[in-house]
């Protein structure tokens, strides 16, 4: 069975998936493939150094995201220029990933853009599952990484409309409020995929 797994940066999206795992999901992740394909010595690493410059590389050769970020969510073009290096890569490995599952798993693709990539990423999927926060809670997290308001609007306002994601989604997981109340939630989801898997 294959699950996309999307909401916006902010809503727990991550936490789910690590919840749905411990539940015997095999989960996996858009975010940890995306920096896999940018180590030193990858060829995406050396087009985006060309494409944004030695300012977004450090002195061990590593992507400086920060540096990167600031450049990207600023910059609706920058932003479209860094996803026709990354995603594409990102697509083949995570392929790659979902086709080694075996065949009686739940296979859940993390996957923080997926509306943002257009109908046809949303194609082929058994269920698509969107984790959902208000955007004053969702800035707060941002706040406990080191992201200030500011910036935290403006990554939230790159990305897909509440509404939009949400419009897409076969199940709706609420993470506005704790921990405990979003493991309740988990646990029906996860009930959920798994009568649809038999």
């Amino acid at each position: 069975m294959r699950v996309a797994l999307s909401g916006g940066i902010g809503s727990g999206k991550s936490t789910v998936a690590r919840m749905l795992a411990e539940r015997g999901a095999v989960v996996v992740d858009a975010d940890a493939i995306a920096r896999e394909i940018v180590e030193p010595g990858t060829a995406a690493l050396r087009e985006i150094r060309e494409a944004f410059g030695d300012d977004v590389i450090d002195d061990d050769g590593r992507l400086r995201r920060a540096r990167l970020a600031q450049i990207v969510f600023a910059d609706s073009d920058a932003l479209s220029r860094l996803n026709a290096i990354t995603h594409p890569r990102i697509a083949e490995r995570s392929a790659e990933l979902i086709a080694a599952a075996a065949p009686d798993a739940v296979v859940v693709y993390d996957m923080p853009l997926l509306v943002e990539q257009g109908p046809a990423a949303l194609q082929g999927w058994d269920a698509v599952v969107v984790v959902d926060a208000p955007d004053e809670v969702r800035i707060e997290r941002l706040a406990d990484r080191g992201v200030d308001a500011a910036d935290a609007r403006r990554r939230i306002d790159a990305q897909a409309p509440r509404a939009e994601r949400i419009a897409v989604a076969d199940y709706l997981v609420d993470n506005g409020s704790d921990l405990g109340t979003l493991a309740g939630h988990v646990d029906g989801l996860w009930r959920s995929l798994t009568e649809l898997n038999t």
